[in-house]
């Protein structure tokens, strides 16, 4: 063999070596700080709340009643294009029978709905005609409204049900003649393409500061006689149901919405 290129391949040789008999550096481990899992934008819009005892709604809702006028309502009846025809009184509206129901103008998919209710003091009737009304989420679904300070009915039409499918948790419902509060956070179904549901539409309800639903599933609309049914379809009205039972009627207040996306 060549001399030199014997010299170089034992050179070669050599630092093959001496590199193999060094010990290798510690690979050290990445250090977590808290600066890691921090972000900064994008800055969640400022809301100045609502004031619960001078009724104003927060600074992003959408008034639907102010005590003044219905003017975000109309009429709910079948084949009727006309006003909302409920009475309006010192900052109420009261449920007229003779009227229908009432549903707004306006339609929504997901949302935070404000809304108060009392049951007059002098209100007759027992079980489902007492003080009967209800909220219905995209005019399909139903949170039930009714005495159920002191009335005796089925668990699951009294006041805080998803109506005929879930009682509420508990009964934090007030006597007649004092105001209760229902804040509803709904989140609207999704649907396959062959009308199933892909997601269910999902109701929490907060009454008088009490959960008594907890992101419930709904089956489907809420049916007086018979079970759920599911029929695909978009945004929809808050309908407001005239029961027309023969108690008195009762009356709403202080109504406010926040669209969700």
């Amino acid at each position: 063999m060549n001399k030199k290129l014997t010299l170089v391949a034992l050179a070669a040789a050599f630092a093959t070596t001496a590199f193999a008999q060094q010990p290798q550096a510690e690979k050290k481990p990445v250090r977590m700080t808290h600066e890691m899992s921090e972000y900064f934008e994008p800055i969640p819009t400022k809301v100045t709340p609502g004031d619960i005892l001078t009724h104003t709604a927060p600074s992003d809702a959408i008034v639907l009643f102010d005590g003044k006028n219905l003017d975000a309502w109309k009429s709910g009846r079948p084949n009727v294009d006309g006003p909302a025809e409920w009475p309006v009184h010192d900052g109420v509206f009261t449920v007229d029978k003779k009227k229908g129901d009432i549903i707004t103008k306006q339609s929504f998919t997901n949302y935070q709905l404000h809304i108060e209710w009392c049951i007059p003091e002098n209100i007759t009737g027992k079980d489902q005609a007492r003080g009967n009304s209800g909220i219905y989420m995209q005019d399909k679904y139903e949170i039930q409204v009714l005495d159920s300070w002191d009335n005796p009915t089925y668990v699951n039409g009294q006041a805080g049900s998803v109506y005929k499918q879930y009682p509420p948790m508990v009964n934090p419902c007030r006597k007649p003649g004092e105001w209760n509060v229902y804040d509803i956070i709904y989140t609207a179904p999704v649907f396959k393409a062959d009308g199933s549901y892909l997601y269910h539409p999902r109701v929490t309800v907060i009454f008088n500061g009490v959960v008594v639903q907890n992101n419930t599933m709904i089956l489907g609309t809420t049916e007086w006689i018979g079970f759920p049914k599911v029929a695909a379809h978009g945004a929809g009205p808050i309908r407001l149901q005239s029961h027309g039972d023969p108690s008195e009627p009762i009356s709403y207040r202080n109504i406010w919405i926040r669209e969700l996306n």
